[in-house]
């Protein structure tokens, strides 16, 4: 099963590793990222959202378990810990700080495609609330909350959104819009349709639908949702 969207964020110095995860996840339809270093990775963090890390405990310029507590105390992102060390004191300290696995050097392809399922799901699970701004968006209710008072969206809208929580900080073509909504009423969305729905979704969700703070407009590329 092909894992279109994902994204993943190997921090590894070791460019043959990076290369060889590379080619192993963006063939199983992952969407792949790389850090050289502990700097380079916080850098990206910030700027993009990840579904889960791939994380290397030897850096350049610093332990990868000190950037795995750093990345907890900032988000819930599932981390798996890659490393040739495989002595219980090392596998106990990565779950001590919030791994979620620990991998050892050299893994099995394979094996390693099925942890990175498995800790995705247990993360689904847990992970039924979104937030931005003032919104929250529950997933198990179908709920959507502004300043702790439900809003109501129709179901193109809900769905509309939720790809937006979902993809927080990717900017997110039209096309690629119209590819996840078309079908979810059982009619064909175009592109004015999705103007509208657009449109629709900011007056209820913006404080100011004319100048918008949550689901900006990145002029010729399409929109993002501010993480």
């Amino acid at each position: 099963m092909k894992e279109i969207g994902r994204k993943i964020c190997i921090v590894e110095d070791d460019r043959e590793i990076v290369k060889n995860l590379e080619i192993l996840l963006t063939e199983e339809g992952f969407d792949v990222r790389a850090a050289g270093s502990r700097k380079e990775a916080l850098r990206l963090l910030r700027e993009e959202h990840f579904d889960l890390i791939l994380l290397d405990l030897m850096l350049p310029d610093g332990s990868g378990y000190s950037l795995c507590g750093a990345i907890r105390k900032e988000q819930e992102i599932p981390i798996i810990m890659l490393t040739a060390m495989d002595d219980e004191a090392s596998v106990v300290t990565g779950f001590d700080l919030g791994a979620d696995d620990y991998v050892t050097k050299p893994f099995r392809p394979m094996e390693l495609l099925s942890r990175i399922r498995n800790v995705l799901r247990r993360s689904e699970r847990k992970q039924t609330v979104c937030t931005a701004a003032n919104l929250s968006l529950d997933m198990q209710r179908a709920c959507v909350e502004k300043n702790g008072k439900e809003i109501f969206l129709s179901a193109l809208e809900y769905r509309l959104l939720l790809i937006f929580f979902q993809h927080q900080g990717d900017i997110l073509s039209r096309s690629r819009l119209l590819e996840e909504i078309w079908d979810i009423a059982g009619d064909f969305v175009n592109d004015n349709t999705l103007t509208v729905y657009i449109k629709r979704l900011r007056e209820k969700i913006e404080d100011d639908p004319a100048h918008p703070v949550i689901i900006k407009t990145v002029r010729g590329l399409g929109y993002r949702m501010e993480p």
